[in-house]
């Protein structure tokens, strides 16, 4: 490549040197280079972070600035410019007849900013468009060609990390625009437009105004839904065995406590026993397994079984050991470094991507949007390395371990995500910049890293079978006894790293503590002592919900989704009321399964995991070069004659008649239906409704309750309770007006009926403002079955005022009572002081309320209550986690960070994963700060002439063109 006469001169490192070499001698003559070349230099980046971290790595001569993200995307129909509207453009900023050409204009917030690059472009003799390496930077950069519209050379830079030898390479290794990374991204864009703006007016006149489908978002969405689906219908199923602990003899006859082991029942007469997995969805035994010798244990047989073994002889019958061979994980990709930041570090995808990020920008990573497992070898050595100088030579294999990708469509561009340079940096090493979050995530990358160069973790397993010989016992004549223990006798690779599992409770803890035990010595025949033999009962368990790690994992597995979708997915299908959390599980609301219905029965295609899957395969192929975007975005949207597919726009005007009403009910037996209404979701009672007049029994479901919690008993008990809901308890003596107990959504509650106002009153000015009923909520020691008259007034009588105090100054200041969204509290003027229970809003005095005010002032409760949980240590702060009750309710604290618990959130009952959970989200957000308001002053008020929207404001995509961010993915 010819650079002549361009005023710059190309740094390239040379092969034929080792990596210190190159290094030394780069550094050497960076600055000859530098001052070979002439003129200043603009780089543009994405984000400031990034944009500063480089400047520190190139000279004086270049020009670093931040795009801060992307300058331009398609505008909404209502933006596009007056005489626009009604032309090609008009539905969605695309013109579908004509290329699918694209109509883009510069975000209103990014104006002044590119302002600012055409300045800085103009002091420049060359222009570097140093965005990431991925689709969507290669748009990015794309759009800012298209709207700086250089006159200077212009250079495509590329990296991975951001330290100051890679930097320094990439400038003096620059390429072209890749247009096919370009034309993938916008047919991306373009696909995503189409698609929710011809599917969500669907959702709008269907199910509920303002819904919005997605192509990834709503099969994420369904693949919650049917999670929960299969947990409503499961019914578990009861089953038992029997776990006894067994040891050996001494010569003299006493027991071997050293020897004692735990086994448990295997079979019964030689027919195995019936484990969970034995069992379907529905309660029953497999019909595979009900042809097979496989005995189903209840509990009298096990009580039986479990007395009879406590008296019988017992020896062992079998030994087998074999060896134990353990690899390490590959490195991260972007969906398992998600996945293991939420078991070990508790963080959400989108926090655990806002960290890799910062770790990215400022030079500690490499990039962090990637689904290769691959590592340069300049990583390789540096994790071989490492792993030779911290747990020796036997630690490290003879031969390299280079990992082979096993996703579907995996992007080998990138490498997999690793600590930056051609040398590791220790924890230790970083201890010092890092914190928190970022410690802790970058601990977890350098181990996954050097520990997928290390040795298998090698030992030996041991399965043991004894026999109980039952003479004379009715419930059988012998039963078998299993136990397995596994011994590691070289740790390998679990020196620096194990990689943690998704499922972490007790059963899992407890299957984990028996795969790792040692069994004694024994051999066959060797008779054993029983210490202890117990029924044990057992009942099978739903599928478990999915967690966010868990469902960017199926998702990878169906090939759905990519790299640099995951964590917006996760996020946008809670932020738009489709999925809420319990604890770190996943929960559908009652409205995506009527979401998830309407596309499943009206667009099955669209939210078939294979299609979707294929699609992205296409987007592959586009970006390969091997699929053009115009004819697979014909093929979309008007169909596909040659296979008879119909196309998007086909689908969507062929509809027929959707049953609105049907496709928001939910049945769930015995008469009982869920309904997704306007205001929320309610259950209703069908049966006798539709042979008489009176209207059906319904109740508002609250929050609080989990579709699979929804049983028809469930709904019966929601319904007795509404049929209190507005019960009369009788009239104010005062105002006459009747006060009735009602359930709402936020609990029960008392409220006045104020009368209709009259129809035929004058209407004078302005509509005078409606008058509010008064409403209180009941205590919590309250029962809105029993609550009274009386005491619905003194609730509503809140606030109370309890007297008046004199200030220091002279002035007399009520001294009020009232109940708050975060408990009973005090008020006198500005000063709040908390109440220790709500019947104090009654019964305080003045002479109390004023030894409270003498008081000095305390953040929280007057006095430090015992904590209400302990959740253990912390795993980024690594400090004891606790549940506290504070002024505001009850929230998690490590010491050195709160969170408010959120609601559904028990105190008593909160998982320790939850908590930390909720701390992660705290420390992502950051300290709390309060704006001042700026005080108004009176302006001019001018005049402006109303120009025509200038068409130079936006550009139409030409030729291999392309976008930005898919926002409706």
């Amino acid at each position: 490549m010819d650079f002549s006469g361009r005023g710059f001169t190309v740094c390239i490192r040379d092969p034929r040197r080792s990596s210190d070499e190159s290094a030394a001698r780069g550094r050497e003559i960076w600055g000859e280079c530098v001052a070979a070349g002439k003129g200043r230099k603009l780089v543009i980046v994405e984000s400031p972070a990034k944009a500063k971290t480089i400047a520190g790595y190139l000279g004086g001569d270049f020009d670093v600035e931040a795009s801060v993200g992307h300058i331009r995307d398609l505008p909404n129909p209502s933006e596009l410019p007056a005489d626009m509207k009604k032309g090609p453009f008009g539905k969605f900023a695309i013109d579908v007849d004509n290329g699918f050409e694209a109509y883009y204009v510069v975000d209103s917030d990014k104006k002044k900013k590119v302002a600012e690059l055409k300045r800085l472009l103009g002091q420049a003799d060359e222009l570097y468009l140093a965005t990431d390496e991925d689709r969507e930077g290669e748009a990015i950069a794309w759009h800012l060609l298209e709207t700086l519209k250089p006159r200077v050379p212009v250079k495509r830079m590329v990296f991975h990390e951001i330290t100051r030898e890679a930097i320094q390479r990439a400038v003096g290794d620059t390429r072209e625009l890749d247009t096919r990374l370009v034309d993938a991204q916008e047919t991306r864009r373009i696909l995503d437009r189409l698609y929710g703006y011809e599917v969500s007016p669907v959702l709008w006149r269907k199910v509920r105004q303002g819904l919005s489908a997605g192509r990834v978002q709503s099969v994420a969405t369904r693949m919650v839904v049917e999670r929960e689906r299969q947990r409503m219908a499961f019914r578990a199923a009861s089953y038992w065995d029997v776990e006894g602990d067994f040891t050996t003899r001494s010569s003299s006859g006493s027991l071997v406590e050293a020897d004692a082991f735990t086994a448990r029942l295997s079979a019964v007469d030689g027919d195995r026993v019936a484990t969970g997995r034995d069992f379907t969805d529905a309660g029953e035994l497999k019909h595979d397994v009900k042809h097979k010798s496989v005995v189903h244990v209840d509990e009298p047989m096990a009580q039986a079984l479990a007395s009879a073994v406590r008296e019988a002889p017992v020896a062992v019958t079998s030994v087998q050991e074999k060896p134990y061979t353990r690899r390490p994980a590959a490195p991260f990709t972007t969906s398992t470094l998600q996945q293991e930041a939420s078991r070990k570090l508790r963080l959400s995808s989108k926090n655990a991507m806002r960290v890799a990020q910062r770790l990215y920008e400022n030079g500690y990573i490499t990039y962090m949007r990637t689904d290769s497992i691959t590592l340069s070898d300049s990583a390789i050595t540096a994790a071989r390395s490492q792993a030779r100088d911290l747990y020796g030579a036997d630690y490290v294999p003879t031969e390299p371990r280079r990992y082979a990708g096993k996703v579907k469509n995996a992007q080998e561009a990138h490498e997999a995500i690793r600590p930056a340079g051609d040398r590791f940096r220790t924890p230790a090493q970083v201890a010092g910049e890092l914190r928190g979050e970022e410690f802790a995530l970058y601990e977890l990358i350098w181990k996954r890293t050097v520990a997928s160069q290390m040795t298998d973790a090698t030992g030996s397993t041991a399965t043991v079978k004894l026999t109980a010989t039952l003479d004379g016992a009715e419930v059988a004549r012998s039963a078998e006894f299993t136990a397995s223990g596994t011994v590691i006798t070289f740790r390998g690779f679990l020196a620096a790293y194990e990689e943690g599992h998704d499922e972490t409770g007790p059963k899992r803890r407890k299957e984990i503590a028996e795969e790792e035990r040692r069994l004694p010595r024994l051999g066959e025949g060797t008779p054993l002592a029983v210490i202890r033999a117990d029924a044990d009962g057992h009942e099978t368990q739903p599928p478990p919900r999915y967690t966010e790690a868990t469902l960017v994992k199926a998702m990878e597995e169906k090939g759905i989704g990519r790299p640099s979708t995951y964590a917006s997915i996760m996020g946008t299908i809670q932020d738009r009321g489709y999925v809420g959390t319990r604890g770190s599980a996943l929960v559908p609301t009652w409205l995506a399964f009527a979401v998830t219905r309407l596309l499943e029965e009206h667009f099955p295609r669209l939210v078939d995991y294979d299609f979707t899957a294929s699609m992205e395969e296409d987007l592959d192929r586009i970006a390969n070069g091997d699929e053009h975007r115009v004819a697979w975005l014909e093929r979309f949207y008007f169909g596909d004659e040659a296979t008879t597919v119909e196309g998007l726009k086909q689908l969507v005007d062929d509809l027929g008649e959707i049953d609105a009403r049907e496709i928001s009910t939910i049945p769930l037996g015995d008469g009982m239906v869920v309904r997704v209404g306007r205001y929320g979701p309610y259950v209703e009672e069908t049966l006798g409704s539709q042979e008489s007049d009176t209207p059906p029994r319904r109740a508002t479901i609250n929050d609080d309750v989990a579709p699979d919690e929804m049983t028809p008993a469930k709904a019966r008990e929601l319904l007795d309770a509404a049929a209190d809901d507005g019960r009369v308890l009788g009239r104010d003596p005062l105002s006459g007006n009747e006060i009735v107990a009602k359930a709402g959504r936020y609990g029960p509650y008392v409220t006045e009926v104020l009368p209709e106002a009259e129809e035929d009153a004058p209407k004078r000015g302005k509509a005078a403002a409606k008058a509010k009923p008064r409403t209180a909520s009941l205590f919590k020691d309250m029962d809105l079955a029993t609550v009274d008259l009386d005491t619905a007034l003194r609730l509503l009588s809140l606030p109370r005022v309890v007297g008046t105090a004199t200030e220091d100054d002279g002035r007399e200041v009520e001294i009020t009572a009232q109940n708050g969204r975060y408990g009973p509290y005090l008020k006198k003027g500005t000063d709040s002081r908390s109440l220790e229970t709500e019947q104090q809003l009654f019964d305080i005095s003045l002479d109390e309320a004023l030894a409270i005010y003498a008081q000095p002032k305390q953040r929280g409760r007057a006095a430090a209550a015992a904590p209400l949980k302990e959740l253990g240590a912390d795993p980024v702060s690594g400090k004891p986690v606790v549940v506290k009750d504070g002024r505001f309710g009850p929230y998690v604290t490590d010491g050195e960070t709160n969170a408010t618990l959120r609601r559904g959130d028990d105190p008593e009952a909160i998982m320790p994963e939850r908590g930390f959970e909720l701390l992660a989200e705290k420390r992502a957000k950051g300290p709390t700060t309060r704006k001042r308001t700026a005080k108004k002053t009176a302006a001019k008020r001018t005049t402006a002439k109303k120009s025509a929207a200038k068409k130079t404001a936006a550009a139409r995509s030409t030729g291999s063109t392309a976008t930005a961010r898919a926002s409706t993915r």
